[in-house]
């Protein structure tokens, strides 16, 4: 089997380039690839279009790449916890779309599945709503119908949510092996292993690099046909 493993600076120069959309999974701090940020960071690539759940906090993962203005747009579901994400979007420095959290996992899912996209409740009446198609259960012809937002509503109504793609994904892994297959650990899994799906190059940083065969088949989970890349990564202060 192919040796996936690189340096994590001929990964970065390999796969990344200005103006690319990377998904950064992770919940704040916990899952996110540290190593590999800081890696791009050392970098002159910027104009980034994230797709991330969150902006972690200021000095901490993908807080970094907001405070070197590397960032053009972000797709995510909150920024609250980083002060300084939110101050660059009121100031129209960032631009940002917004997206309920579990409709930003399946976005992401049927990316990385091949599916047209997703049909969620979640935003119906809401500004998350806004410019996108809208379709409501005719339970009497047993079909959806698209509608309208100003139609005289006669049954349940769903936001048809597009499927969501990145060029790379950086992930964080516990394990993996030199073909990367992967193994995360406990919450630190959170998004890495749906994200992980939906990018055209994926890079792992892993805590532990091993040899082929040294993985249970059991516990891995994300498989290494996918994975372009492994990167020697850090351990975890937050799982």
């Amino acid at each position: 089997m192919k040796n996936k493993v690189m340096r994590v600076e001929d990964a970065i120069a390999e796969y990344c380039f200005s103006g690319m959309t990377v998904m950064l999974p992770g919940f704040v701090n916990v899952g996110v690839s540290e190593t590999l940020i800081d890696a791009l960071l050392r970098t002159d690539i910027c104009d980034l279009n994230i797709i991330s759940n969150n902006t972690s906090i200021k000095g901490r993962g993908i807080g970094k790449l907001v405070h070197a203005d590397r960032i053009k747009h972000i797709t995510c579901s909150h920024i609250g916890n980083n002060e300084e994400t939110c101050a660059k979007v009121v100031a129209g420095e960032i631009n940002i779309t917004f997206c309920p959290q579990g409709s930003l996992c399946e976005k992401v899912r049927a990316g990385g599945a091949g599916i047209g996209g997703v049909l969620t409740p979640t935003g119906v009446h809401t500004p998350m709503q806004d410019g996108k198609q809208l379709l409501e259960w005719d339970s009497a012809a047993g079909q959806f119908k698209f509608v309208m937002p100003d139609e005289p509503q006669n049954g349940q109504r769903f936001i048809l949510e597009l499927p969501l793609r990145a060029d790379v994904v950086f992930v964080h892994a516990w394990k993996a092996d030199t073909f990367g297959n992967v193994v995360y650990r406990r919450t630190s899994r959170n998004f890495n292993e749906a994200f992980a799906t939906a990018a055209d190059h994926v890079i792992v940083e892993a805590e532990q690099i091993v040899e082929v065969g040294e993985l249970d088949p059991d516990e891995i989970m994300t498989p290494g046909f996918i994975v372009d890349a492994v990167v020697q990564g850090a351990a975890l202060t937050e799982a």
